[in-house]
């Protein structure tokens, strides 16, 4: 029999919760189904596809090449599927209740989850938002379970099987007092490694980053006098002394009258931040408008 003649929806789905899970008993969990009916279906799957798809290994399945290539496309195809047979596309956010729970780190919480709590309260007073700290290790499992729904982080760190849009690059700026004797615009290299330097060690106590590298290729060591383990400490302890201190950019946007921002004198690297969601929430509709007003405060603040 021509297996093209045999296919259905239902192997799509099979498939699309196999590639996320990489488990045939997780997936048969998922799909409501036994594992034999699931593991006949991949079978199916198979001999469509002319590949194994997925290959057993020590904890699970790990996906092939052509699994991988096809998942991009399998899941918009059946995104508007769903999108058209959702059930409650209707979200009305002023009359909803929801409890979004948001994985990310404390400078996120400044930048992202303050303006996204401050335009809730006026547009859906009944949305609720958890905050937890992000684990990367943990975070996948974290959402398959459902105790986390949403996390802000660069992307990079992020498990592959969980969605995600990128929300805006950031960069970073060197602030100090003002009236500072030393920081000015037109700061060389040189000048700036004299400098007394917060820099912030996220797993604490370090005293080098990678900008200490770039100095370094220079010819140039900087001067750290603190490690701190939080961005949001910076701010206000360089606005009472004579440290400076490189810091992403947003972080202070609303700080410039209490600080001197000015450029870093040589090229320092900035970084993405993405938000990402599990295949369980995906198609939520109240989950999906919290992520377009997430999308929708990310642009503004970027000018857009």
């Amino acid at each position: 029999m021509d297996t093209k003649k045999r296919l259905d929806l239902n192997l799509l789905v099979t498939l699309e919760t196999l590639l996320v899970e990489q488990n045939v008993t997780h997936a048969a969990e998922r799909l409501h189904l036994s594992q034999p009916a699931v593991s006949a279906q991949l079978n199916r799957l198979r001999e469509l596809f002319d590949d194994p798809l997925l290959i057993p290994v020590q904890r699970g399945m790990t996906p092939t090449a052509k699994a991988m290539d096809l998942l991009d496309p399998l899941r918009q195809a059946l995104d508007q599927v769903r999108a058209t047979l959702a059930e409650h596309r209707n979200f009305n956010p002023a009359k909803a209740s929801l409890t979004v729970t948001i994985a990310c780190t404390d400078y996120l919480q400044a930048t992202v989850v303050q303006p996204l709590a401050i335009a809730l309260r006026k547009r859906a007073p009944g949305v609720r938002i958890a905050l937890r700290h992000l684990d990367p290790a943990e975070l996948e499992a974290q959402m398959a379970s459902g105790q986390v729904d949403l996390a802000l982080m660069t992307p990079e760190h992020g498990p592959a099987s969980l969605r995600s849009r990128h929300l805006f690059d950031e960069r970073y700026v060197l602030i100090g007092r003002h009236r500072h004797p030393g920081l000015r615009r037109g700061l060389t290299v040189e000048q700036f490694a004299r400098l007394d330097q917060v820099i912030v060690s996220l797993r604490g106590g370090d005293f080098t980053t990678p900008v200490d590298e770039g100095l370094a290729a220079l010819g140039y060591k900087r001067k750290v006098a603190l490690s701190a383990a939080s961005f949001l400490f910076v701010p206000g302890l360089v606005a009472q002394s004579d440290f400076v201190a490189l810091v992403p950019e947003r972080l202070v946007r609303a700080s410039r009258e209490a600080l001197k921002v000015v450029e870093c004198p040589f090229p320092v690297p900035g970084f993405a931040v993405s938000m990402l969601w599990h295949e369980r929430n995906h198609g939520h509709s109240g989950q999906r408008w919290v992520r377009e007003v997430v999308m929708e405060l990310s642009g503004q603040a970027r000018g857009q």
